[in-house]
């Protein structure tokens, strides 16, 4: 997520608090957000693709995703 978008984020936040925001605001602020939580999940689930777990003999094996029915 680019750098700006962030800064609108927590500036939309900081308005929030101080004076509130406009229906027009709540909804940009919600996109954002959803847009913010997307790639911070994208990011983890990238990084987790690429991790392995390493036994006492050296051996290494891929993390598997579970099922969502285990959870």
């Amino acid at each position: 997520m680019e750098q700006h978008k962030i800064d609108r984020i927590n500036e939309l936040a900081r308005k929030a608090k101080a004076d509130g925001l406009t229906l027009e605001e709540e909804a940009e602020r919600e996109g954002l957000r959803a847009e913010y939580r997307a790639s911070i999940r994208a990011y983890l689930t990238a990084h987790l693709d690429n991790t392995y777990i390493v036994d006492e003999k050296g051996n290494k094996t891929k993390l598997k995703k579970k099922d969502p029915k285990e959870l």
